[in-house]
């Protein structure tokens, strides 16, 4: 039995033989299930060689074609897939669950002005025997993988060399600007290789994608999917890099090996993000990080509400649609348990120690968490009472949150000055307002501008008064680094400012980064003066956008069931 969601099968062989096969019953979100039937008894130990005929969907939901026109060149077609969490059964049958692991190989033919790229090394290419005007590109994955890390993109991609394992990819108009946003991915990758161990899958190269990718990154081994809304124009917003890198040890090498065990992947790997930029950047870097990743955490929770059990660590997903529920609980709970054992158990260097131990006993395999908590009780031996309390606590209470014992654990140099700067402009009165100028945000990093803006957020609306005032002092509109215009034009909208609806809707529409468009989207609806004009942009540019954004911004706004 296989999984396979809008996949037309056309002859299915077994060692050459052909095999009777049919569909299951249709499910709402997980697809059909394919089952073939073996025309043979398999012997103990026998191998079969199991052939499938299929063609994928226009209209799959692993899959975005973009016509030449929707691309940065306007004049060659394009095509990305993306399978997490269980999409791949979406471009072929296969199963479709990270508890199994396999290698792969392809071969793909395209029109030969077009690059193919794969989640694996690349074998070369050849003309295509069959049609002159097409060629083969060829690929082979030989470290285990999940299938949701299956990945494919066709498009006329260019390269550039930025390290000796790394080229990064994209059309030609952005491949210099990405090459130079990216230049840290060596350091990076050796900071990561310190702190985990070896890197075991030879090439690292980064691909930058149209707008409308749904997610920062992708971990793809081999290949890193990114969004060009990191592309801030002075490598700010690296992070995301980190953290790709990262999953080469936590969620590509260890997998959780179900979806209810995420935080496995997420969680360990924001924790070596963020290992990585206290090392390049210092640890005071990443004291910051982490406590704009709590705020984070914070917002989730208020909008899921905080009895809301898809706030737990481990959340019960039976019969949920992975897409719908997506979060940052499981990459900032998740970081925030890891940090506060990483206090606990003897600071940052004893817990690297652990870590790097973990991915060693785990590595190739799929695991739960309770594999994750035995190897932390035999590897903290002499610790044991203290942390059966804890975890206890944390997962079978996950209301008692023992996490909220860290925040006096953060070192928030600085986050004083953002945190300082928020009051102000909160306890302000029309006659404090002259009393702001653009000197406040002089010595402040874009770093800080991000967590000033989502302290902002976590309060009530300020006067709009206030906001039009931030703009003229600050001049927010004009910044493009998308992590400052997402906040500050949520604070716009939040404040009910007119003026901001036609630049939110905008953001809204010309990248499609799900952690931007969803809120961006859900707060101009609950702006009543401009609802309607927000469904109706919604449905102008729906044919554009990702299927997946496209179903959750649709459920968002009402529109569909």
């Amino acid at each position: 039995v296989l999984d396979s969601k809008d996949v037309q099968v056309f002859k299915v062989t077994v060692n050459g033989q052909d095999a009777k096969f049919g569909f299951g019953e249709k499910h709402r979100f997980k697809g059909t299930p394919l089952e073939i039937t073996f025309p043979f008894e398999l012997r103990r130990g026998q191998e079969a060689i199991v052939e499938i005929s299929f063609e994928s969907s226009p209209k799959s939901s692993a899959l975005q074609w973009f016509s030449p026109e929707q691309t940065s060149g306007k004049k060659l077609p394009f095509l990305f897939s993306q399978c997490q969490a269980t999409h791949c059964r979406a471009i072929f049958p296969c199963q479709d669950t990270p508890a199994v692991k396999l290698t792969y190989y392809a071969e793909i033919s395209v029109p030969k002005e077009l690059v193919a790229l794969m989640s694996a090394n690349r074998d070369g290419e050849m003309p295509d025997p069959e049609d002159s005007s097409r060629k083969i590109y060829c690929f082979s994955q030989n470290v285990p993988i999940p299938c949701y890390l299956v990945a494919l993109v066709v498009g006329a991609l260019e390269s550039r060399k930025i390290g000796p394992r790394t080229l990064v990819w994209a059309e030609k108009e952005l491949v210099d600007k990405s090459a130079y946003e990216f230049a840290e991915a060596e350091a990076m990758l050796k900071t990561a290789e310190d702190l985990a161990g070896p890197y075991v899958w030879g090439q690292y190269d980064l691909l930058v994608l149209p707008p409308s990718f749904p997610y920062g990154g992708m971990e793809n081994p081999c290949l890193t999917f990114v969004t060009p809304t990191l592309l801030a124009g002075d490598r700010s917003l690296s992070n995301v890099i980190a953290h790709e890198i990262s999953h080469s040890w936590t969620g590509n090498l260890v997998t959780n090996r179900t979806w209810e065990h995420f935080w496995l992947n997420e969680g360990h790997t924001v924790y070596l993000e963020r290992r990585i930029g206290g090392r390049l950047f210092g640890e005071q870097f990443r004291h910051f990080q982490a406590l704009g990743g709590w705020r984070e955490l914070q917002n989730t929770i208020n909008t899921f509400g905080d009895k809301n059990l898809l706030t737990n660590l481990v959340p019960d997903l039976n019969e949920v649609d992975l897409d719908a529920v997506y979060s940052s609980v499981p990459y900032e709970k998740g970081f925030a348990l890891l940090f506060y054992l990483e206090q606990l158990l003897g600071g940052p260097d004893v817990f690297i120690g652990f870590l790097k131990a973990y991915v060693q006993q785990f590595a190739y395999k799929s695991v739960v968490t309770e594999d994750w908590k035995k190897f932390l009780y035999s590897y903290f031996n002499d610790k044991v009472g203290i942390l059966v309390k804890i975890l206890q606590e944390l997962f079978v209470f996950p209301k008692c949150d023992p996490l909220f014992l860290i925040l006096d654990r953060y070192d928030t140099t600085l986050a004083n000055a953002c945190v300082a700067l928020s009051q102000r402009w909160i306890n302000a009165k029309e006659s404090d307002l002259c009393s702001f100028s653009s000197a406040d945000l002089k010595e402040m990093s874009s770093h800080q501008l991000i967590e000033f803006l989502a302290l902002l957020l976590l309060e009530a609306p300020l006067p709009v008064s206030h906001v039009q005032r931030m703009q003229q002092v600050y001049d927010f509109n004009a910044i493009n680094n998308s992590e400052i215009r997402f906040r500050w034009l949520r604070l716009c909208i939040k404040s009910r400012w007119e003026e901001a609806i036609p630049l939110a809707l905008k953001m809204a529409t010309d990248q499609g980064r799900m952690k931007f468009t969803r809120p961006l989207f859900r707060d101009l609806y609950s702006f009543e003066k401009c609802r309607d004009l927000t469904v109706k942009t919604f449905l102008e540019h729906r044919a554009s956008m990702h299927p997946v954004t496209s179903m959750l911004v649709g459920k968002d706004l009402n529109l569909d069931q």
